[in-house]
């Protein structure tokens, strides 16, 4: 684990068992034998899962249109944005909200626009880097059609893809490197082997309703260019999760789709940005029933558990999710380490793929080395809800590694930063090194263009991607450590697999690299101890005086009783 403040200042850390987990436990049995209120609502539910009932207990949504009735969808289809005028003929408002969201402009909607700060934009990370000179595969994610080139009119209202958030067959599916668009024929993607065909445009027009997790999962679950590669807490496994994979969306559960939470208005979809907490003020829904369903508080309160429970003290301090989620990568494995510096290797002559652990590549000659992880520990982090990233054009210091790409906001003194569990993934990727800056590979691309998978030449397609992005290059180049981390707040466990106290108030436990402040059980203050251990001698000194004047009193007692006896009984004789 690393550590995540460096300016905080070292606490002295106790190389053995210290007194104040003796001391803590003694006030833990104090407090339970003190505490008859706590133990005398066991049976009672929780205030937070009350409070949650009650702010999601609208479970049945109606609609008042069958789809499959209206005129407008009778029509022939024969391409997406053909369904999306249909679609605007009745919700005629529909593509203008949606152009202001940032599923539809990739950009960061409260940053200076000068510095193009979204994925759309020059915002990096250490996966597959950047957009530019590759639209066409990474927008087959994009809610749009065409996005191929930078050529792409962000205007057209026709351009918006209704189908891949609202349609409900299950069969609507985006050709991998169709720039957003389906097959428009049955088509193979040499990436994956695999056959792709047009769509049933009228069936799946006439099926739309409310957004799935399956509806969600087609982009979130594969971001980064794979089922589970990106985020390690969101992958396919929440399609039809259980209980135990995620408290909140499994089907023996609770059941939630992703909207339940991530609550919309107008198309703005509740969630993280790139520069703007989520929720700073952090309202729960008993405060404000018009406050975005996204943060824990919105349902459980700042008092979720019971009357008298610890843990309802660590909610100033400690989000939900560092106890609740106590390791991703649960449902499939993750990836945790992407080396570009490797690409490039072939066999016989050819490209390349060796599987490793968990069935899933460790090497592939188009994009280098990686390492997959499974049931990870996250990393802990003070966080107020901001992560800010660099972009292509933000000078790095080579100097001290890792990068970091992207990394938390937050501190103890901050109100809103709660200590907060992160997936930190690593890797190595091109850098300018005269400018100091990341560098815009060209990727993909026919192979008549300059992208690396077509000739496996990185100065050519860092040529290439530059220039496609705007941005200057030296013609030096090396590859660098980075790190980018990602907030872990899916698969939420059930109650009794939430952490133990232990797990974090040890020696060398979840939370040793987060100094800066005294956590019991873990650190070791002179005053507390010198205090606590005179206590403890205090208490035997006392106890010794105590029993030694008991015993005494007692043998005072039993001579006196003797004599007194022996007294008379010489009476009642001389009687």
């Amino acid at each position: 684990m690393r550590k995540t403040d460096g300016s905080d200042v070292p606490i002295r850390r106790r190389p053995v068992r210290s007194f104040v987990r003796a001391t803590a436990g003694a006030a833990a049995a104090a407090l339970l034998l003190g505490a008859p209120a706590a133990s005398a609502s066991a049976d009672e539910p929780a205030p937070g899962r009350t409070l949650a009932r009650q702010a999601v207990e609208e479970r049945e949504h109606w609609n008042t249109t069958d789809h499959s009735k209206h005129e407008e969808l009778q029509a022939e289809f024969h391409a997406g944005p053909e369904v999306t005028r249909a679609c605007l003929s009745c919700h005629t408002e529909a593509s203008l909200q949606f152009h202001q969201t940032i599923h539809w402009t990739w950009a960061d909607p409260f940053a200076d626009p000068a510095k193009r700060n979204g994925k759309g934009g020059w915002t990096v990370n250490n996966f597959c880097i950047n957009i530019h000179s590759n639209e066409p595969r990474c927008t087959c994610c994009h809610a749009g059609y065409g996005w191929k080139d930078d050529t792409f009119d962000f205007t057209d209202q026709n351009r918006v893809d209704c189908l891949v958030c609202h349609e409900q067959t299950g069969t609507y599916v985006k050709f991998p490197a169709g720039a957003g668009n389906p097959a428009a024929e049955e088509m193979v993607f040499k990436g994956n082997g695999k056959t792709y065909y047009p769509p049933d445009w009228n069936r799946v027009a006439q099926s739309v309703g409310r957004p799935t997790r399956r509806n969600c999962g087609v982009c979130h679950f594969d971001g980064g260019g794979g089922d589970g590669v990106k985020h390690g807490d969101l992958d396919s496994s929440l399609r039809e999760p259980n209980r135990e994979l995620d408290v909140h969306m499994g089907t023996d559960g609770e059941d939630f789709d992703c909207v339940r939470c991530h609550t919309t208005r107008g198309h703005l979809i509740a969630g993280r940005i790139y520069s703007t907490p989520a929720a700073p003020d952090r309202r729960s829904l008993i405060e404000d029933d018009l406050a975005p369903k996204i943060m824990c508080e919105s349902c459980h309160s700042d008092k979720p558990h019971k009357p008298g429970v610890k843990a309802n003290d660590h909610t100033d301090k400690v989000a939900c999710q560092s106890c609740h989620i106590p390791t991703f990568g649960r449902g499939l494995p993750t990836k945790m380490w992407w080396d570009w510096s490797k690409a490039g290797n072939k066999k016989d002559g050819k490209p390349y793929t060796e599987k490793g652990p968990y069935d899933r590549p460790v090497y592939d000659t188009k994009k280098g080395e990686f390492v997959w992880a499974v049931d990870v520990v996250p990393e802990y982090a003070w966080f107020n809800g901001s992560i800010p990233t660099l972009t292509a054009a933000d000078e790095i210091d080579p100097g001290s590694t890792p990068v970091r790409v992207s990394w938390p906001l937050g501190a103890r003194s901050d109100p809103n930063s709660r200590i907060f569990p992160f997936k930190v993934h690593r890797g190595k990727q091109p850098y300018d090194t005269e400018n100091k800056t990341f560098l815009v590979p060209h990727l993909f691309g026919k192979p008549d263009s300059d992208a690396y998978w077509a000739h496996y030449d990185w100065q050519r397609a860092l040529v290439s991607g530059q220039r496609a992005a705007g941005l200057p290059f030296s013609g030096k180049f090396d590859f660098i450590e980075t790190s980018f981390v990602y907030p872990t707040t899916h698969m939420v466990v059930p109650k009794e697999r939430s952490l133990a106290c232990e797990e974090c108030h040890a020696d060398e436990a979840r939370l040793a690299n987060l100094t800066g402040f005294y956590m019991p059980g873990r650190d070791r203050s002179r005053p507390v101890d010198v205090g606590g251990w005179g206590l403890v001698g205090f208490s035997v000194v006392a106890v010794a005086v105590h029993g030694s004047i008991r015993f005494v009193s007692y043998g005072s007692r039993k001579r006196k009783g003797g004599r007194k006896g022996g007294n008379d009984a010489a009476k009642e004789e001389r009687s």
